[in-house]
C-alpha cells in the first residue's frame, strides 16, 4: 500500500474524532490533575519511562487512543479503568490540554548520528521491506496531525512496549494494519536502536 493511498485511508478512519477534537485545554487541565498526573506527568512529560509522553501529541490522536482504550479497540487493563467515565467531550478536551504543553527533549543512549536506530528511522530496513519511520511520523519525529502520532522525544522504553505490542497483535488499533505489518519484521534489537533513536528527537 503506497503512502499516499495509506494516509488516505487513516485520514478517513481519524474523520469522526478529529471533527471533535476541537476542545477545550483549561477544563482538560482539570482533567488531568485529578485522573492522569500521576502516570503522565502534570504537563503531560511522563517521569516514568514506561508510560508515554504525552506533550505536544496531536489532540485528534490522544482523542482517538483515548476513545479505543474505552471500546476495547486497544487494550490496557489500567487506561480502561481511566477512561470508563470519560466522556466524548473530555477527551477531546485532554486532547487539546496535552496538545497544548511543550515536550521536554529527551537524550539517545548510543543511537545518534550515524547509527543503526537512525538508519531505520530514516531510510527503513530494504531488504525486510521494511519503511522509513520518517515516511509517515517525519523527519523530526514530529508526526503529520490527525494521520500519524508526534515521536520525537518519547521514552524509548514506552517505544519498544508498543512495537512489541503491534508485532504480538495485543495492540491492533493501527489503520490498516501498518505498524502491525512493520513491527513484525523487526527483531528486538531493532526496536532498541529505533526506540533510542526516537527518544533523542527534536
Amino acid at each position: 500500500m503506497s503512502f499516499r493511498i495509506f494516509a488516505a485511508f487513516a485520514l478517513g478512519l481519524f474523520s469522526a474524532v478529529s471533527a471533535n477534537a476541537a476542545g477545550d485545554a483549561a477544563k482538560g487541565a482539570t482533567i488531568a490533575n485529578q485522573v492522569c498526573l500521576a502516570c503522565h506527568g502534570a504537563d503531560g512529560n511522563s517521569p516514568i519511562s514506561m508510560y508515554p509522553t504525552l506533550a505536544g501529541q496531536h489532540p485528534e490522536y490522544i482523542a482517538k487512543q483515548l476513545h479505543n482504550f474505552k471500546s476495547g479497540e486497544r487494550k490496557n487493563a489500567i487506561m480502561a479503568g481511566m477512561v470508563a467515565a470519560l466522556s466524548d467531550e473530555d477527551m477531546a478536551n485532554l486532547g487539546a490540554y496535552y496538545a497544548s504543553q511543550t515536550a521536554k527533549p529527551g537524550t539517545a543512549k548510543s543511537n545518534g548520528k550515524g547509527s543503526v536506530g537512525e538508519k531505520i528511522y530514516k531510510a527503513g530496513i530494504a531488504g525486510l521491506g521494511v519503511p522509513a519511520c520518517a515516511s509517515c511520523h517525519g523527519p523530526t519525529g514530529a508526526g503529520v496531525p490527525v494521520q500519524f502520532p508526534r515521536l520525537a522525544g518519547q521514552h524509548a522504553d514506552y517505544t519498544v512496549a508498543q512495537l512489541q505490542t503491534f508485532r504480538s497483535g495485543e495492540r491492533a488499533n493501527d489503520a490498516a494494519k501498518m505498524m502491525r505489518m512493520i513491527a513484525s519484521k523487526l527483531s528486538d534489537q531493532d526496536m532498541a536502536a529505533v526506540a533510542d533513536y526516537i527518544q533523542g528527537l527534536r
